[in-house]
């Protein structure tokens, strides 16, 4: 299941995840927490959804079909963040990604600061895995990431806030040389305070429109699989990096990333 935001233009929020589940051969369920207004270009808007209403479309999912696998995205208020801590407690529910949108890449701010505050109370410590990209862990935890340093103190700060285990997107900025020249787009993986690096060659493209719900999602979808966080990271990194690789083309700002249907991606 994913509880996140709407983004009509399909590229990002709960269309590309649901896209995501099923391409790992996953049934993905949906409960919506904002309808945005948005394409490629920009967010220009959105309506929030009550809590009331994510509870409904959630519980009657939970209660018929039961979950194996959660990913939470766009949580724009205070009151759906608690209802979603609720859902997870009383459920028990298993295999928690928290992604935690914050601001789109237009600037669009997508939750208040009383509503992050909350995320990060309610919601770190019930996650398995927290997967921010490196201005929403600059956010999160007050400071300015530059380099490996900065983002072994950020995940440690995230730690402290009751999150287990972190991935932080290296996409913003985080690129660098290695082996003869060769460009890599690299993720920092913390596993407790064990750190693994995850490389993929970079893609020189501006087609990165829901690269990170996209792997939220997939991380999710290969814990639904029986697989553990390592290696649903690996093979969502893969696959994230394919789905870059060939490119929507639609629209007339940041394209959305392709969308592989079945994908069989093996952890390297």
């Amino acid at each position: 299941m994913t509880i996140a935001g709407i983004d009509p233009s399909g590229g990002a929020g709960v269309l590309a995840d649901i896209r995501t589940f099923a391409a790992f051969g996953c049934f993905g369920t949906a409960a919506v927490t904002s309808l945005t207004f948005q394409n490629t270009t920009g967010v220009f808007g959105a309506e929030h959804q009550s809590a009331d209403c994510v509870r409904a479309q959630a519980q009657h999912v939970i209660d018929d079909m039961g979950i194996d696998a959660l990913k939470t995205g766009m949580l724009p208020t205070f009151e759906v963040i608690e209802e979603t801590e609720h859902l997870i407690t009383s459920n028990k529910l298993r295999n928690i990604v928290v992604d935690p949108v914050v601001r789109s890449t237009s600037g669009y701010d997508l939750i208040d600061s009383k509503a992050l505050r909350a995320l990060i109370r309610m919601l770190f410590p019930l996650a398995d895995l927290v997967t921010p990209n490196i201005p929403e862990a600059e956010r999160i935890t007050g400071i300015s990431i530059e380099n490996s340093t900065d983002m072994a103190a950020a995940a440690e700060i995230m730690r402290s806030f009751g999150a287990r285990n972190v991935l932080i997107k290296g996409g913003h900025g985080a690129t660098i040389l290695v082996d003869g020249g060769r460009k890599v787009a690299r993720d920092y993986l913390y596993l407790g305070t064990d750190l693994v690096e995850l490389d993929a060659d970079y893609i020189e493209t501006s087609a990165t429109h829901g690269t990170g719900c996209t792997l939220a999602s997939a991380i999710a979808a290969n814990m639904a699989l029986g697989k553990g966080i390592l290696e649903s990271s690996r093979v969502a990194k893969n696959y994230v990096n394919a789905a870059i690789g060939t490119p929507t083309g639609l629209g007339k700002g940041n394209s959305p990333i392709g969308f592989p249907r079945r994908f069989v991606g093996e952890a390297k």
